[in-house]
């Protein structure tokens, strides 16, 4: 969280539970206006180094229904904090006494919400991806410890590169390779 150092935390296997700790009022909270909520992020892909954060995206219809969603998630404690940065989602704060987390909301159709699965889901099916990962997020915060911002901004090359490679061998619907 802002302030603190950055802290890359060996993985633990009690991550999913706390998720789904932390997903359960927030689903019984937003009702029908959840389509779901995604355990993304680090702490997501067993095995791998993270900081110990939780990180959920909440996935709406459309971005009609954020004024909704915010609604319903100020009464568990969530504030929103604007996009910070990533178009066409909203940062929520963490409530007081929560185990740490971040929640974003964002539409279905949302490309950061589709890269931020897209990634996660290479490093669950790539285990050597997953261990460069780990290894360069410790080297990272190590580097910036203190600058949790220069540390998300040193990983995007990574992450870009890893995307990138992903989509050019992934055959698009229709493909013959597919």
């Amino acid at each position: 969280m802002p302030g603190q150092p950055v802290h890359i935390a060996d993985y633990d296997p009690r991550w999913p539970v706390t998720f789904q700790q932390i997903c359960g009022p927030i689903t019984a909270a937003l009702g029908p206006l959840a389509q779901r909520i995604e355990h993304v992020g680090s702490t997501a892909v067993p095995g791998l180094a993270a900081k110990p954060i939780i990180d959920l995206d909440v996935v709406i219809a459309t971005r009609s229904d954020l004024p909704a969603v915010t609604a319903r998630l100020r009464p568990l404690g969530y504030q929103p904090e604007g996009d910070l940065g990533v178009v066409g989602r909203e940062a929520f704060n963490t409530p007081p006494g929560a185990p740490p987390h971040h929640v974003y909301v964002c539409a279905a159709d949302n490309p950061a919400l589709a890269s931020h699965l897209a990634f996660r889901d290479v490093l669950r099916g790539d285990p050597g991806t997953a261990r460069a990962y780990a290894q360069l997020k410790r080297s990272l915060a190590s580097q910036f410890r203190d600058d949790r911002t220069a540390y998300t901004e040193a990983k995007t090359a990574f992450i870009e590169q890893v995307l990138a490679t992903s989509a050019a061998e992934t055959p698009a619907p229709g493909d013959p390779r597919g």
